[in-house]
């Protein structure tokens, strides 16, 4: 006899739903607009550097949406298996073909032998195995909501995008991209990723940040300057913002456990308070 799955795990909420909605339609415009630069690129018109631009605000878009759908999830207690598989299969599309293919268009086709190819597909299967790996963690409840194993692909999405923002803007004036050492960055970038998101490093997931969360006043201060300074600096600050989440998985394991919860949240202290 089959085992009857959950009632609550079939069920389709709107609000988490909507916003996962956002996050692949994001996703589908941005490869519509990859393929359009292409276009205005190969057709030697101008106007292809902004069109790139253009699909990589949509990636950035999804990654916020992103953000969005799993808080309204948690803040009206209506997570699901559904919600869950939904929303990998949105961020396959948004994390994980269109970071791909806008590499591959700007950079990756002047790879000689289809090496291009190989460094996409690399990531872009990487990126489906690390989907797959943590939903199934997810099922079982293997893995601790506080932490992500490996590097997640909304955030390889948006190292990828954020560092290819910024290469674009020091090219804005430019017919063509200089066929110097930044296809190389971004070619080194996309198999590091690949290798990163199965690694056992540990990043936080901020799961627990939410309206209740409680911060010292030098803590605030200091998410709201960085904050400003990504709002009117986000050519550039974009790409500090995720580099420092990339290399904070290589640091953690060195800080004390005093600094860490400092440094990511205090979910962990909120639990051990008692309960009124």
């Amino acid at each position: 006899m089959a085992v009857k799955e959950p009632e609550n795990q079939s069920k389709v909420y709107l609000l988490p739903s909507l916003m996962t909605a956002g996050n692949l339609l994001c996703g589908f415009l941005a490869i519509l607009k990859i393929l359009e630069g292409s276009i205005l690129r190969d057709s030697e018109l101008s106007g292809w550097i902004h069109t790139y631009k253009t699909s990589l605000d949509f990636i950035l878009a999804a990654f916020v949406f992103d953000l969005l759908d799993g808080r309204v999830a948690r803040l009206g207690g209506k997570e699901s298996a559904f919600g869950r598989e939904f929303d990998s299969l949105a961020d396959l599309i948004s994390f994980g073909v269109a970071p791909a293919l806008l590499v591959f268009e700007i950079v990756l086709y002047q790879f000689p032998h289809r090496l291009g190819w190989i460094v996409a597909a690399t990531y872009l299967v990487c990126g489906a195995l690390r989907l797959a790996r943590f939903n199934v963690y997810a099922a079982r409840a293997e893995e601790s909501k506080e932490v992500f194993t490996g590097f997640p692909i909304p955030a390889a999405a948006g190292l990828v995008s954020s560092i290819t923002l910024f290469m674009l803007s020091l090219y804005e004036t430019d017919r063509e991209m200089k066929q110097g050492w930044g296809r190389y960055v971004l070619a080194g970038l996309l198999l590091l990723l690949s290798f990163m998101m199965f690694s056992k490093l540990r990043y936080p997931s901020f799961k627990g940040v939410g309206l209740r969360t409680q911060h010292s006043m030098p803590k605030f201060l200091l998410v709201l300057a960085a904050t400003a300074l990504t709002i009117v600096y986000y050519k550039w600050m974009l790409a500090v913002d995720f580099l420092a989440y990339f290399l904070f998985g290589f640091i953690r394991p060195l800080l004390s456990p005093h600094w860490r919860r400092a440094l990511e949240e205090e979910e962990m202290e909120q639990k051990e308070a008692p309960s009124e």
